[in-house]
């Protein structure tokens, strides 16, 4: 949204071009982002016109051929990372004198496949460029492992463990088995310091002229027969976890059932085919969606969706709409010239590097999300620079639901795993509190 991208190509122009410091660039990025992105941008510039991309995505063998073809930069999707080191391990060479990993939060994970493929070589990488909207999306432990493949631990360690140890103490924790960690008093104006000569922060705000924005909470009512469904199952499901221990795990797994619940559809029992079965509860956003979309006629509007039922549901009950999801550059371009009328889009998927404010400015979220770094890069599809029209961003949320719940952290711009799991918490207090009575 800041404009990293045509940022770091002017830069990878000026050093191949001008400087002469630098001659085959690798861009990792989520696999949109490679695809549609990074040649965009390129096509939109007249001073990035020399560059030539070449986009290693698809599979093993069209990756190898446009990896062979001669270009300054090759993109490839953050899934392949590990396939890409292997690939040139074999070949006992690493071709590229620049590595752009484009939304390195991706990478936060120190014992991800992709984490330690990349590791291998960044020492060897003469530039290392990490670029994201959302560094630390959980907590500062997220910033070590981007760091580290920039500066291989001389900054903030080594080893996670020994940053941990240096900036951390123990949080909520049983015997032995730590659950969250709680910077230690200035540690993270020491972690900023340390960093500081080799990351640059900018707030958007304070840099470009954003579109105005509207946030519009569409409360909707269960009826009395579907809510007493609904309870049941939430009941149900609660007091499955009443004697565990409760961890981020179990909470957030409860948290999807219900959160799908709201929507109207819950997965259940596993049948004989290995395919999840679905229990239909009602249709209520589907109804609400309906009207935003007749008040609406003949402006696009881009929802949100969470599971893969309500994708199906949507594309039945919209039919006759002919809603699309964005999975092609002629997606992309369909969209930007309004050809499509629904985009049903999943927050991960469409949750970095696209620009897709030329196409619409309404957004409906059908499914709400428990990541705030999710919800927020969603919405910055269309709730950013360029952006000519106001953007409106509907939220449906069933009264009595963990919907209202999301909503409240997302305003307080909160929703770490405490959150999640004191939210469960609460509910098991609840039930019992119910039984008890």
């Amino acid at each position: 949204m800041t404009g990293k991208t045509v940022s770091t190509l002017t830069a990878i122009e000026d050093l191949i071009y001008n400087r002469f410091e630098i001659n085959k660039v690798l861009v990792i990025a989520p696999l949109k982002v490679a695809d549609i992105t990074w040649q965009e941008e390129l096509e939109k510039w007249d001073h990035l016109k020399n560059l030539r991309l070449s986009k290693a995505i698809g599979s093993a063998e069209e990756r190898k051929a446009a990896l062979e073809r001669t270009a300054d930069i090759y993109t490839i999707n953050r899934e392949n990372t590990k396939w890409l080191v292997d690939y040139y391990v074999k070949k006992k060479k690493w071709p590229f004198d620049c590595l752009v990993i484009d939304e390195s939060s991706s990478f936060k994970n120190n014992q991800s496949q992709r984490f330690k493929a990349l590791r291998r070589v960044t020492p060897i990488t003469p530039r290392v460029i990490c670029l994201t909207g959302t560094p630390a999306p959980n907590s500062l432990l997220d910033l070590w492992p981007q760091i580290y493949l920039l500066d291989q631990g001389e900054r903030l360690g080594k080893t996670i463990t020994t940053f941990r140890n240096t900036y951390f103490n123990p949080g909520r924790r049983n015997q032995y088995v730590v659950f969250d960690y709680v910077l230690k008093p200035g540690a993270e104006k020491e972690i900023y310091s340390r960093i500081g000569d080799i990351a640059v922060s900018l707030k958007t705000s304070d840099h470009l002229k954003m579109p105005e924005r509207i946030d519009n909470f569409i409360k909707i009512k269960m009826p009395g027969s579907v809510r007493e469904i609904y309870n049941k199952m939430e009941r149900d499901y609660i007091l499955e976890l009443e004697d565990e221990d409760i961890t981020a795990a179990n909470a957030a797994a409860v948290m999807n059932k219900l959160l799908q619940m709201a929507n109207g559809a819950v997965y259940t029992d596993i049948g004989q085919d290995l395919k999840r079965s679905v229990f239909h509860i009602h249709d209520l956003k589907l109804e609400a969606l309906k009207e935003i979309l007749e008040d609406n006629e003949g402006v696009p509007v881009m929802v949100f969706y969470n599971y893969k039922h309500d994708l199906s549901r949507l594309k039945e009950y919209f039919k006759e709409h002919k809603p699309r999801e964005l999975k092609t550059f002629d997606d992309k371009r369909d969209w930007d010239e309004g050809k499509i009328g629904l985009l049903l889009a999943h927050p991960k998927s469409m949750g970095h590097g696209l620009n897709l404010q030329a196409g619409g400015h309404i957004i409906v979220w059908f499914g709400l999300t428990w990541s705030l770094e999710e919800y927020q890069q969603a919405n910055a599809r269309l709730y950013r620079q360029g952006q000519k029209e106001t953007v409106i961003i509907n939220h449906l949320t069933v009264e009595g639901t963990e919907d209202e719940t999301v909503i409240k952290r997302i305003k307080l711009k909160k929703m770490g795993q405490d959150d999640l799991i004191n939210a469960v918490k609460a509910k098991i207090k609840k039930y019992r509190v119910d039984i008890t009575n």
